[in-house]
């Protein structure tokens, strides 16, 4: 059987466990059909596939997306997750940034949580609306004495307002090819943070979370939360599941705050529940650790296992047996310089992984292009030329079949400078990505087999491509010497007809 049909009959398989609608079902068989008369493909674009089902991991390579049939990675450069909530952030100039920088991706908090201006010393944090621009998914009361200004909230009313905000962040980003990752919650990490949640029993007419901010994200310490948390839940699966560029985050930075492991498989098994009777499923995602973490007992609910400031990305070769997405999700705290942040994407891509957002500091109210100019003492980076150089990573990626890659780092023999390093991403015999840092040059040693190879260095700063003359290898350690670099660069070596050839626009 051609791998084409192997592929085409996993994709059947997946889109009927996740109970694709008819149609779904009757396009992908007929795909599966054409496909025993010669309509092959290597396992990159299936563009016959139902562009209106919602991104998935792909079903030849788990460790991948598949969206709008093509095998897909997220890599973006985000605002700081408040686009909906707060109303002075014009998120349709954010959106057309974004696409216009050739990202993919951006995500966005709940409004469940909300922070103090100045908090994390974030100057402009589009997390801290003015008091009178905070919008949630709850309906304010008649009752005055919200914390933040106005009145408290109804946690047995939601505010129609709010999703209509939400939907059409929504459209705008699927019109724009923008996956977004809606994070239901959030641990209060300090009681200024409690203070302003409309779940505190100071800001709600309800009579429910009067408890400590270590208490709410549990199943028996809560308070009356969990009860409005499951609502919360059911509403918004139920509003958004008309959009296939979604996905849903259980909670940010659960490690912290007091939430515990039971109430985050309780929310994503409210989620699961909450689908079945919908046309369509939506991953889940779970944010594991800051930095590296092995998962010892893996919620099967789960399909996206993220990390913070996972650099160097060990994690992702702790749990690459689990065959789910591994991703990087939020950067920082190593200061603004472009640098760092596009070696940790460069480097968790080319480990294996299959998402890397970070967190840009230069999206702002009023400054929706991403161009603030922010403080020295901010937590993290950002900016226009950051973005295109992560555009340049997506690119680089998209040129591969990647599907059929995993990593590979005994390709390397030897040749690395003194101080330097390398991630490997290859298919053997056919298509090798390899990311360097640690320069100046490496004169490399590599394991592949005979055959004709073309070979191409990229520069992952300005995007420049310099190609060399063809190789024909006949075996044993083919030996490439890099141009002079400082501090990073790529390479691609693929036999003839690997690959897409030109980068993806």
């Amino acid at each position: 059987m051609p791998a084409s049909t192997l592929l085409f009959l996993s994709l059947a398989r997946s889109a009927l466990l996740r109970g694709a609608n008819v149609g779904s079902q009757f396009l992908l068989l007929g795909c599966l059909l054409c496909s025993f008369f010669g309509n092959t493909l290597r396992g990159a674009d299936l563009a016959t596939a139902d562009s209106a089902l919602p991104i998935s991991l792909h079903p030849a390579n788990p460790h991948y997306f598949i969206y709008r049939g093509r095998p897909t990675v997220l890599i973006t450069s985000g605002e700081h997750y408040g686009a909906v909530l707060n109303l002075d952030f014009n998120y349709q100039k954010y959106l057309q940034t974004l696409s216009a920088d050739g990202l993919n991706m951006t995500r966005v908090f709940s409004g469940a949580y909300v922070e103090p201006a100045g908090a994390f010393n974030i100057t402009s944090n589009v997390l801290a609306p003015r008091f009178d621009r905070f919008l949630c998914p709850w309906k304010r009361s008649e009752d005055p004495g919200y914390a933040m200004g106005g009145n408290k909230f109804d946690l047995n009313s939601f505010n129609p307002s709010y999703f209509k905000r939400l939907k059409d962040f929504l459209r705008q980003a699927q019109q724009h090819g923008i996956v977004v990752e809606y994070t239901f919650f959030c641990p209060m990490y300090e009681d200024s943070q409690w203070k302003l949640s409309p779940q505190n029993a100071a800001n709600n007419v309800n009579n429910v979370g009067n408890t400590g901010r270590t208490n709410i994200y549990t199943l028996d310490r809560n308070a009356g939360l969990l009860r409005i948390q499951e609502e919360l839940v059911r509403k918004v699966v139920a509003e958004l599941n008309e959009f296939p560029n979604l996905l849903f985050e259980i909670c940010n930075e659960p490690y912290f705050g007091g939430v515990t492991l039971e109430w985050q498989r309780h929310i994503a098994a409210v989620i699961t529940e909450a689908e079945k009777a919908l046309p369509h499923r939506h991953l889940i995602t779970q944010n594991i650790a800051n930095g590296k973490a092995r998962i010892q007992d893996p919620d099967p609910a789960v399909s996206v296992f993220n990390f913070h400031y996972a650099s160097p990305p060990e994690t992702v070769g702790l749990n690459y047996a689990l065959n789910r997405v591994i991703g990087d999700n939020e950067t920082g705290f190593k200061g603004t310089n472009d640098t760092h942040y596009r070696m940790e994407g460069w480097e968790f891509i080319l480990a294996g992984g299959a998402l890397y957002n970070n967190l840009d500091y230069s999206f702002v109210a009023g400054f929706e292009d991403g161009t603030f100019l922010y403080p020295a003492k901010q937590p993290g980076g950002g900016n226009p030329v950051f973005r295109q150089q992560l555009r340049h990573l997506k690119q680089f990626i998209e040129r591969f079949d990647f599907v059929l890659m995993k990593p590979e780092q005994d390709v390397i023999q030897g040749g690395l400078p003194e101080k330097g390093h390398a991630r490997v991403l290859a298919e053997s015999g056919r298509q090798y990505a390899i990311y360097l840092f640690g320069g100046p040059k490496a004169e490399l040693q590599l394991k592949v087999p005979a055959g004709d190879y073309m070979v191409e260095w990229l520069n992952p700063i300005t995007g420049k491509i310099t190609q060399r003359p063809p190789v024909s290898h006949p075996g044993g350690m083919l030996a490439l010497a890099s141009p002079d670099y400082s501090p990073d660069i790529a390479l691609s070596i693929r036999r003839d007809g690997a690959g897409k050839g030109a980068p993806a626009k």
